[in-house]
């Protein structure tokens, strides 16, 4: 539980949106396909996101020590009833509070233990700022999405990516994977 200072700042970070979908992609040629990046999972290992075609993908900015990471069971429970139309991909980052010190072999430690996660987790990355990653500037640059500029406010916020690999859709922290509108971009 939250309390005391710790509130205050999460209130002072978290954004309002709860929902925020696409109005229309834009015709811009320069927009590029999720499918074209190639990201590094924990342990290392290059995953093209190519392997995700044809899947809703369900992008999370994740972190151990934060009031949404009870979040990891419902993901874990939402992947696990969905996974053969769906996945879920977990970013650990420390952008917010510094709430994901941790190494890879530590965060793949935390999130077994604690909450048997089996969707797939990758490095450690920036998503705002300078040092953010390829993958969070083309969520986060309508240039390269067609539509959206809304950076993640705080962890656990979501990016819904359609299955053929058009970002549509953009969720804050507090929404989870029962929420109706979250259920509705699917298809649920």
């Amino acid at each position: 539980m939250i309390t005391g200072l710790a509130t205050l700042t999460l209130s002072a970070y978290t954004n309002n949106i709860i929902s925020r979908p696409m109005n229309s992609i834009t015709s811009d040629s320069t927009r590029s396909s999720v499918y074209g990046f190639t990201v590094n999972s924990l342990d290392g290992t290059p995953v093209s996101l190519e392997n995700y075609r044809g899947k809703f993908i369900v992008v999370l900015n994740v972190a151990s020590e934060c009031g949404y990471t009870p979040q990891y069971a419902d993901w874990e429970k939402f992947y696990n009833e969905n996974k053969e139309h769906v996945v879920v991909l977990g970013f650990p980052c420390n952008d917010f509070g510094g709430q994901e010190p941790g190494s890879a072999a530590e965060i793949g430690a935390f999130c077994q233990k604690n909450y048997g996660v089996t969707f797939p987790m990758f490095e450690k990355v920036a998503v705002k700022g300078a040092a953010k990653s390829p993958l969070y500037q083309w969520l986060t640059d309508p240039a390269q999405n067609g539509w959206n500029s809304q950076e993640p406010s705080w962890n656990f916020c979501k990016y819904l990516i359609n299955e053929k690999g058009e970002l549509t859709q953009f969720f804050a922290s507090k929404v989870k994977p029962d929420n109706v509108e979250f259920l509705k971009a699917l298809g649920l």
